[in-house]
């Protein structure tokens, strides 16, 4: 069951592959950030046997190979009806930080109203939209990002935001319940140290797509397995799976005002070598988004 469309939009992801569960994608180059993410704008055909869809529906979801004016993918896995009232740009920025933001904070994290919840990288694709996610659980929510970020995060919602260049979150007195960490840039034993006695770490990322791969994301993620088996806390590695009900979870908090997706620049098709040159300057706050005229 196949769809066809028209006009995609897309964008460029910093973060690692892995955290949407495709193990496969963006390891045989390393400096080639995904183009994983597809936003078409119209279904221009579908496949006989697709009923949910229908010629001329706009969807949005992900798909391979993004970055084109003409995409055929399956109709199902990460794919759903696009809200009128969500913009193209909007849409295209959701799907892979969005689902694994909500699923590292409602389903790994387990995030409650009243809990103190870290987001490590809270500037960047995943950690705005956990930001969010989390403050409209009800949660306290502290972000780590740099000095030039600390806008950006305040304005999401984050309660309290922590300068990386400044302070060390490791090495202070506040202790949470959930850590959301993006960047992993601590050892595991120093980010344990922040937890409560039942605290949860989340490690949605590994190291930045330039500084480690496979098998370095792969150690850190079985020594957090290995940890859990001897202590209260639990420390584990976010792996995302495609969900058409998270996509459409997302875009109705879009609409509803909760949740803002941060696009940090918009690039023509014919820019994708800008975009992804200024996206390797590991400065990108959000997302960065790919339009096609």
């Amino acid at each position: 069951m196949r769809l066809r469309s028209i006009r995609t939009t897309g964008t460029l992801s910093k973060e690692r592959p892995r955290s949407c569960g495709r193990w496969e994608l963006g390891y045989a180059s390393r400096r080639t950030p995904d183009s994983a993410l597809t936003l078409p704008e119209r279904l221009k055909a579908v496949g006989k046997n697709v009923t949910q869809y229908k010629s001329g529906d706009e969807v949005f979801g992900g798909s391979t190979g993004a970055f084109a004016q003409y995409l055929c993918r399956r109709a199902t896995g990460s794919v759903a009806l696009k809200p009128a009232a969500l913009t193209f740009e909007q849409a295209a920025a959701i799907n892979i930080a969005g689902i694994t933001a909500l699923q590292a904070v409602r389903d790994k994290g387990k995030v409650q109203a009243g809990q103190k919840v870290l987001i490590n990288g809270a500037s960047g694709g995943v950690g705005t939209f956990a930001v969010q996610i989390a403050k409209s659980y009800g949660a306290d929510v502290t972000g780590v990002c740099s000095a030039r970020n600390t806008e950006l995060v305040q304005s999401i919602g984050a309660d309290h935001v922590i300068d990386y260049t400044k302070d060390d979150f490791t090495k202070g007195n506040q202790h949470y319940d959930v850590v959301i960490d993006n960047v992993a840039n601590h050892s595991l034993s120093e980010s344990r140290r922040v937890l409560t006695p039942n605290g949860i770490y989340v490690m949605v990322g590994g190291g930045s797509a330039n500084e480690q791969g496979f098998v370095g994301a792969l150690g850190k993620a079985l020594n957090a397995a290995i940890y859990s088996r001897f202590i209260k806390q639990k420390m584990g590695m976010m792996m995302a799976q495609p969900s058409t009900k998270d996509l459409t979870l997302l875009a109705e908090m879009v609409e509803s005002g909760k949740l803002q997706p941060v696009i940090d620049r918009t690039y023509k098709l014919s820019e994708v070598t800008e975009a992804i040159r200024y996206l390797e300057e590991g400065h990108a706050r959000g997302k960065v988004v790919i339009t096609v005229e």
